[in-house]
């Protein structure tokens, strides 16, 4: 049988196990979003900035999305793509690289050849993205084989809801 001084603490540290989860701020992760953040993924090791500003590196696959916002799926203007990617041979160079802007709308496009393998790693485009109020994002876009376009919306998190 549990005595009253061994409830008591029991119901006690239940108390402050529910207080401390309650008090605990949400994780980005765990915020309810109106729009599912993008999901990162890894940089890779041949990220370099300063990439020039166009949206074509090559022809073939158009890749288009919008960038928004998690907290209200807004439009986000003027966001940095930065994207780099394998040429047509399979390895990374200057000439595969691009930097473009999202537009008033937030929409963005980006055209260049089909992207191709690297070592064991199936086709994927490298993107870096960033705007003013939210979270340096980094992801890949993986194409669907065959395909000529892409669609990929870009959704970031504002940092006012990471404070």
């Amino acid at each position: 049988m549990i005595s009253f001084e061994q409830r008591f603490i029991r119901i006690s540290l239940l108390l402050v196990s529910i207080f401390t989860l309650c008090s605990t701020p949400l994780s980005a992760a765990e915020q309810p979003f109106a729009c599912a953040p993008t999901v990162e993924d890894e940089m890779g090791p041949f990220y370099k900035p300063g990439a020039p500003y166009r949206h074509s590196v090559g022809t073939g696959y158009l890749l288009f999305g919008t960038v928004k916002s998690a907290v209200d799926c807004s439009p986000v203007p003027a966001a940095t793509v930065e994207l780099w990617m394998t040429g047509p041979e399979g390895r990374y160079g200057d000439e595969w690289w691009a930097t473009l802007f999202s537009a008033n709308n937030g929409t963005y496009y980006f055209t260049s050849h089909a992207a191709t393998e690297f070592g064991s790693r199936r086709p994927h485009i490298h993107m870096r993205v960033t705007a003013e109020g939210f979270t340096p994002m980094v992801t890949q876009h993986y194409p669907v084989k065959g395909a000529g376009e892409g669609q990929f919306d870009l959704v970031l998190i504002p940092l006012s809801v990471l404070e």
